[in-house]
């Protein structure tokens, strides 16, 4: 009987790679954000084909190919899931907090920005400013977008 490639265990190892490299495409979305259970959910997907592809070695050594890729690769799985877990669990948990940062609802402490044409513009210079063309009454409120990785 010709031996056939067990590849449950090659695809369980890529969905647990893949969930550990995955981590920063799924950050871009407001749900995966704050709890990564897609990157969870991939280990899971992955872990029971290690398990499948374990369970069809070493049943079936005759048939399947593994006994030694098997455990290797199912090891190599579980330590990317514990590094990851690691990080996500305490790594991440270890940044300090932002205790100096305003709250919701708290007045801005006073600044100055460059605007797009590099002139400098300070938080009062835009309250005091029309808010609109069209009437002469004063802005209540600024919004500042800050674009991520342009500073």
């Amino acid at each position: 009987m010709k031996r056939s490639w067990n590849w449950s265990l090659w695809i369980g190892f890529l969905f647990a790679l893949a969930g550990f490299l995955s981590y920063t495409f799924f950050t871009r979305f407001p749900i995966t954000r704050d709890f990564p259970w897609a990157n969870f959910l991939l280990f899971g997907v992955g872990g029971i084909f290690l398990l499948v592809g374990l369970v069809r070695a070493f049943g079936k050594p005759q048939r399947y190919r593994g006994k030694i890729v098997g455990p290797i690769l199912a090891a190599l799985g579980v330590l990317v899931f514990g590094f990851f877990s690691y990080l996500i669990f305490y790594e991440l948990r270890q940044l300090p907090s932002s205790t100096g940062a305003p709250r919701v609802g708290e007045r801005t402490p006073e600044f100055t920005l460059p605007d797009q044409d590099n002139n400098q513009v300070s938080l009062t210079d835009l309250l005091s400013a029309p808010a609109s063309s069209a009437s002469t009454a004063k802005a209540k409120a600024a919004l500042l977008i800050f674009y991520r990785g342009f500073w």
